[in-house]
């Protein structure tokens, strides 16, 4: 199980997660409205989840209702 980033990491792309990030699953272009998290990549050790400062990410299981479609967005930006 990965961890999933949620809609108020849109606009916003703090990147303090990435620089905790131990496997730098954490990814994320100029043109990309938020950040992404590789679900092959991480580790779900959550070191990212404190450094947050908008609380946009969750453990996969843990996804608020609200933001459920976060977890296909995900999913869809590392396909291909």
């Amino acid at each position: 199980m990965a961890h999933i980033i949620a809609e108020p990491c849109i606009g916003v792309k703090d990147k303090a997660c990435v620089e905790v990030c131990p496997t730098e699953c954490i990814q994320g272009g100029d043109n990309d409205e938020q950040l992404y998290i590789n679900p092959d990549d991480c580790l779900d050790c959550a070191a990212c989840e404190p450094v947050c400062p908008v609380n946009a990410i969750f453990a996969e299981d843990e996804v608020p209702e609200k933001w459920q479609s976060f977890i296909e967005k995900n999913r869809k930006h590392f396909e291909g």
